[in-house]
């Protein structure tokens, strides 16, 4: 597992900070959804970006997600690539109030 790329916890922080700073040009271009959805829907998005992830290590969907399948797309994306034990749960809190 070692040559997956990994996140830390203030880069993680730093990325939903970003999300919640630009979170009306965000909704603006992508309208389908809750506020909530579309924005856990960047997180997750930024993630598969930031940490390379294949389309085989990508998360699919069947059907419409919500909000709860995005958290927990997320925290799967998480559980292998976290660098250092963090609880990424404080940014669905985050998002949802942004």
């Amino acid at each position: 597992m070692s040559s997956l790329h990994r996140i830390s916890e203030s880069e993680f922080a730093r990325i939903v900070r970003g999300i919640v700073e630009d979170r009306e040009t965000i909704i603006k271009h992508n309208p389908i959804g809750t506020r909530e959805e579309i924005l856990l829907w960047m997180l997750l998005a930024c993630l598969a970006s930031y940490l390379s992830l294949t389309d085989l290590e990508s998360p699919c969907f069947t059907g419409k997600p919500d909000a709860a399948t995005y958290r927990q797309a997320i925290l799967f994306v998480l559980r292998e690539r976290k660098d250092g034990d963090f609880n990424a749960e404080w940014a669905f809190a985050r998002l949802k109030q942004a």
